[in-house]
C-alpha cells in the first residue's frame, strides 16, 4: 500500500502521517487538535482512497467554509484599520489579499503542493486554483478545530501584507496610527476631548492622543475629525511613520 506525496512515496500510511503532517503543522505554524481536520483539508479528490480503505473526504468542503472565514476576518480586519476609509477602498483592500494571487504566493512559499495527498504522478506544483482552494480549506480546518481567533491569527500572520498596507496613501492618519498602535502593542489609541472654545458656529477643538510608550500629544481643527487627525498626525511625525 503506497501513498503519493509529491515526489515522495510512502509505503503505508501512519509514514505519511508521521512525516508529513508534522511538517507541515511546522510549515503554517498551527499544531491541530484534530489532525484528520488537516489531513482532509490537503486531500485530493484524485486520492486513491478506496485502495487505502480511509475516509472519502477531500478539501473541497473545508474550503467552502475557508473562504467564508477569510472573508469574515478580513472584512472586520480592514474596518478595523481603515475607520474613515469608503466601501469601494475597503474593498479594493479586501481584494487584494483575498484573491486567488495572494493565496498561491503562500501556498508556493510553504511548498504546499509537496504535502498534498494526491493521486500517484500528480503534480500541483503550479496549480493555482488548487492550491489556492486548499490554503481556504486549510483555514477552514483551523476554524472547525479550534475557533475564530487562530483562524485571525493564522490569516492576520500568513496572507495580509502589512508594508502594503503601509504604504497605501489611501489611508487617513488615524488609520496609519491605529494600524501601527495594533502591529505593534495590540491595543487602540486613545483620544480625549481637552477642550471646546470659539462660538456655536466656528468652534476650536482641543484633543489629545496616547499611544502606549510614547507621550501625550495634543492639537486642534475646526471639528472633532480635524482636531484628531491632527493630533495623529503630530504623532505620526514623532515616531517617524
Amino acid at each position: 500500500m503506497e501513498v503519493a506525496q509529491s515526489n515522495k512515496i510512502f509505503k503505508n500510511w501512519q509514514g505519511y502521517r508521521i512525516v508529513c503532517i508534522g511538517k507541515l503543522e511546522k510549515q503554517i505554524n498551527y499544531k491541530f487538535k484534530n489532525i484528520a481536520l488537516l489531513e482532509e483539508a490537503i486531500t485530493h479528490s484524485s486520492f486513491q482512497k478506496n485502495k487505502l480503505k480511509i475516509d472519502k473526504k477531500n478539501y473541497e468542503r473545508l474550503e467552502f467554509l475557508g473562504d467564508r472565514v477569510l472573508g469574515l476576518v478580513l472584512s472586520e480586519y480592514l474596518l478595523k484599520i481603515f475607520p474613515e476609509a469608503k466601501e469601494g477602498v475597503l474593498d479594493n483592500y479586501f481584494q487584494k489579499f483575498a484573491n486567488q494571487d495572494n493565496l498561491f504566493n503562500y501556498a508556493k512559499k510553504i511548498n504546499l503542493s509537496k504535502f498534498l495527498k494526491t493521486q500517484k504522478g500528480d503534480n500541483l506544483e503550479n496549480n493555482k486554483s488548487i492550491l489556492s482552494d486548499v490554503v481556504e480549506s486549510i483555514i477552514g480546518a483551523i476554524y472547525i478545530d479550534t475557533g475564530l481567533k487562530n483562524c485571525k491569527s493564522f490569516i492576520t500572520n500568513n496572507l495580509i501584507d502589512k508594508d502594503f498596507i503601509y504604504s497605501k496613501p489611501e489611508k487617513h492618519p488615524k488609520s496609519i496610527l491605529q494600524e501601527y498602535c495594533l502591529h505593534q502593542y495590540n491595543t487602540l489609541p486613545k483620544y480625549s476631548i481637552l477642550n471646546k472654545s470659539g462660538n456655536e458656529h466656528q468652534p476650536i477643538y482641543e484633543v489629545s492622543v496616547y499611544v502606549k510608550n510614547h507621550d501625550v500629544v495634543s492639537a486642534t481643527g475646526a471639528n472633532l475629525k480635524k482636531a484628531e487627525e491632527a493630533a495623529a498626525t503630530k504623532l505620526l511625525n514623532i515616531i517617524k511613520i
